[in-house]
Parts: structure tokens; C-alpha cells; sequence
């Protein structure tokens, strides 16, 4: 019989402690959770493999919450083969900072790119049965170990959002996946302030500069802006005051950040391949347990 899915058993709750049973898991950028319980995880009926960057980009715009699909260097796709076809089920793209820093931080022994990738996205359907990520975590890390990367940074990101009507769309993570294949938890990335949308995704410092300096990818940024109520551009306008002006017109929110939890991934064949490998931060914190409380927008 199919796993039915269970509703949390708590009110409110945005992520369950690390220690819960409770998996989470998205569709149409909407998420929900899956129980351990509900009869777990068979890896006979999946399987990893690298795909396209056409069918990456297609399933993380649809699923993953912050609609957008980063600079990719390798992607994989998690392929459910239990009903005698393939039906993809999970994307993890793993590529290019915004800045190499986040990188060479992190993984100072490292040549960033090649030997050392961000963890960009990661994404599984509803209707993967829990235990599916820990998997697939794994089979991406040896994969991408084969190609030669070393190292890959991961951040969780803990803040909540919301559409401008109220809805959550994203609860705010602390990083349990990251946690349960025992990632090194080297505190939080540095603090910003969010420039968040209508819709509840958010305007990164990328996007913008691709906008002012009319660079490659900028016409999917502007086009973003006018479905949500901006003014189309006029013919020898500005885009730096066009930006400005934009964001006004569709009420983009400000929303202080206190900065992404990271985790770091030596890569190696055994614990001493491993054990080899420099990480830039010397303080272990103690893994973080909840995300953080809802800002008050301004």
C-alpha cells in the first residue's frame, strides 16, 4: 500500500528538532513533512545520476521555494524506478558562489569550483518516504568525490518567509539534513538585509547587480519584477534608478538576516582522506536546533 502522509503533530511548528522522525519535503514550492514511520526508505527503488541542465532548471523554478536556479557546475537527480519507469523526484545542483570567499573560506586547500562546490539547492518531492535525502546526499558526495571535488559548503537558511498576503512559504531551516550526515557546522554566514518580493522570494544582491549593469541573465530578473507589478522599462532609462523605482511599485519588503547556518564536507574515501582536509574555521558550535523567530519586515 502507498505511504499516506501524516500531518505534523504539533501546531505551528516550522521544523521539527534534529532528533524528530519528521522529513521535509516540497512540491510546487509549497512544503510538508514525511514520517520515518510510514515504512521508510528502499534504495532499490531509486537511483542518482547526473542530469541535464534544462531538466535541473525545470524541477528547481517549480519546487524549490525561492523559484530561482543558480550558476550550476554538477546536478543530480534522484530517479523514483519503483513503478517500472523513471520519475524524477529530487535535484541537487552544486556550483558557483555568488563569491569564491564563501569557498576559500571554508575550504582554504581548495581550488575553488573544481575542488571545492556549494551545495546551491536540494530538493525532494512529497513524495519521497523519509530517509530519502540522507541517501541521496550521499550517492551526489561519492559522485561528485569520482569527479575529483573535495570539498562542498552547504548553508541552511533559518529565517521565515512570507508572501506579502501573509502565507508561509518557506518555515526557516536549521540544517537537519546537513546535521544527520554529520556535516561541520561552522556557524552562521555573514548578517544582510533581504530585499523580499510580494510573492515571498527574495531579490538577491546577484539578481540586482545583473539588472544595473545590464548583465547576462538580466531580462529574467526585470521580467520577475513586471509580473509582480513594475513598470516595463522606458527606452534610455537608467536600471539602476529603474530598479529602485521597480521595487517600490511591487512593495518589495526589507528583512534583516542574520545570516545562513554553514556546514562544511570533506570529501575523501575513508575518515583519514577526510581528516586531511583544512577546514577554515577553527570554532565547532554546537549544531543549531531551531530556526530563528519570524523578523518584523520594515
Amino acid at each position: 500500500m502507498a505511504a499516506v502522509q501524516q500531518a505534523l503533530p504539533f501546531d505551528g511548528l516550522p521544523e521539527v528538532p534534529t532528533s524528530s522522525p519528521w522529513c521535509q519535503r516540497w512540491r510546487e514550492r509549497t512544503h510538508s513533512w514525511r514520517h520515518v514511520s510510514e515504512g521508510g526508505f528502499d534504495a532499490r527503488h531509486y537511483e542518482v545520476e547526473q542530469i541535464s541542465e534544462k531538466d535541473a532548471e525545470a524541477f528547481v523554478r517549480t519546487h524549490h521555494y525561492s523559484a530561482s536556479y543558480p550558476a550550476a557546475v554538477r546536478r543530480f537527480g534522484l530517479y523514483d524506478v519503483s513503478a517500472g519507469e523513471r520519475r524524477l523526484s529530487g535535484v541537487a545542483v552544486f556550483g558557483v558562489p555568488v563569491n569564491q570567499a564563501v569557498l576559500t573560506k571554508a575550504l582554504p586547500d581548495l581550488a575553488p569550483v573544481t575542488e571545492a562546490l556549494e551545495c546551491s539547492r536540494f530538493v525532494l518531492l512529497d513524495e519521497c518516504p523519509g530517509n530519502s535525502e540522507s541517501w541521496f546526499l550521499a550517492r551526489c558526495h561519492t559522485e561528485l568525490l569520482a569527479a575529483g571535488v573535495r570539498g562542498v559548503v552547504s548553508f541552511a537558511d533559518p529565517v521565515p518567509r512570507r508572501t506579502a498576503s501573509g502565507r508561509l512559504i518557506m518555515p526557516g531551516h536549521c540544517g537537519r539534513i546537513y546535521q544527520a550526515t554529520n556535516g561541520i557546522y561552522a556557524g552562521r554566514a555573514t548578517a544582510r538585509t533581504l530585499k523580499v518580493l510580494p510573492d515571498g522570494t527574495v531579490l538577491n544582491d546577484r539578481s540586482a547587480q545583473k539588472v544595473r549593469r545590464q548583465e547576462q541573465g538580466h531580462q529574467y530578473v526585470e521580467s520577475r519584477l513586471i509580473a509582480l507589478g513594475a513598470p516595463v522599462p522606458r527606452a534610455g532609462c537608467d536600471p539602476a534608478v529603474w530598479l529602485r523605482e521597480a521595487l517600490e511599485a511591487v512593495g518589495a519588503r526589507a528583512l534583516r538576516h542574520r545570516g545562513c547556518h554553514r556546514y562544511v564536507f570533506p570529501l575523501g574515501h575513508n575518515r583519514r582522506q577526510r581528516a586531511r582536509i583544512k577546514i577554515g574555521f577553527d570554532a565547532r558550535p554546537a549544531y543549531p536546533r531551531r530556526p530563528d523567530p519570524e523578523p518584523a519586515a520594515r
